[in-house]
């Protein structure tokens, strides 16, 4: 029987700032329009954090079942590392969905109802990522997801609930954000490419082998700081402070173009949730204070 500690590292706590980062960002776009509504800011959170959360142990549980995780190079998975029941993980899923949902709820009926269908969305994508007979996690798809739901649909979702409308802005940000939680996974995703080439998991990275993945990681540092540029020039000369999201987002750079495989790349996940923190920090202070 897995450990309390066991559990909050199956959660992947190192992941969670690729949640709190899209619903600072939003927020930064709504106080900017002075329409910020603090508790909807903080639902926000929770369902970020919940989805987040659900997609960690879902993607334990299913690629526990199927052996993907038999042989890791990452951190312990609670299934493949045989601590936990998978019965167990999928309950945890799913009691996190259900917080998710819950929260998700309140903020429907107190904006718009259609927002339902949208968290609905949102949970089946996070659910068949890896689960089902043919999860799109292993098709390569898996960025997809991530730029849309940790990016666009996060960003944009969280400011439409305070604001009530459409916002430029919010789309900008959504893409830089997006930008970077994808190059999270693409460097998850290039760390693994032997252990996933082994188990038939062809991720995006498996596809494009290598070379071409690590220039696709660079490629997303580069359209986070573009998009900085567009927040900057749709909104305040202040936001440019967000470039500073570079200065943890180089060392990763530089490690993955520099070649490192397999235990040399951990890092650079930290330093790449880190990075995504901070430009939604800086981005979003900017707005506050304009």
């Amino acid at each position: 029987m897995a450990t309390a500690a066991e559990w909050v590292q199956g959660a992947r706590p190192r992941t969670l700032p690729a949640a709190v980062a899209p619903v600072l960002a939003g927020t930064g776009v709504a106080a900017y329009a002075d329409a910020a509504v603090w508790w909807k800011a903080l639902l926000a959170l929770v369902v970020s954090l919940a989805l987040q959360v659900a997609v960690n142990y879902a993607n334990d549980y299913s690629d526990g079942i199927r052996g993907t995780d038999d042989v890791r190079v990452g951190p312990m998975r609670l299934v493949g590392s045989k601590v936990a029941a998978p019965e167990a993980v999928k309950r945890a899923a799913f009691l996190a969905f259900g917080v998710a949902g819950a929260a998700g709820l309140v903020l429907a009926a107190t904006t718009a109802w259609w927002l339902v269908v949208v968290g609905a969305i949102s949970v089946v994508a996070a659910w068949y990522y890896t689960g089902g007979s043919t999860p799109y996690g292993y098709l390569g798809l898996g960025e997809v997801m991530v730029f849309v739901f940790f990016g666009l649909v996060a960003v944009i979702g969280t400011a439409y609930v305070q604001v009530e409308e459409w916002s430029t802005p919010a789309l900008y940000a959504g893409i830089g954000i997006g930008a970077l939680a994808c190059a999270i996974l693409v460097v998850n995703n290039l760390r693994d490419i032997p252990t996933d080439t082994d188990a038939g998991k062809r991720t995006l990275a498996v596809r494009l082998g290598a070379p071409r993945t690590r220039l696709l990681y660079a490629g997303l540092v580069l359209v986070a700081a573009f998009c900085v540029a567009l927040v900057a020039v749709s909104t305040t000369a202040w936001a440019l402070v967000g470039l500073g999201f570079l200065v943890p987002a180089l060392p990763g750079l530089r490690t993955v173009l520099g070649g490192a495989v397999g235990p040399g790349l951990i890092p650079v996940l930290q330093q790449t949730g880190l990075a995504e923190l901070v430009w939604a920090v800086l981005v979003a202070g900017a707005l506050v204070l304009a």
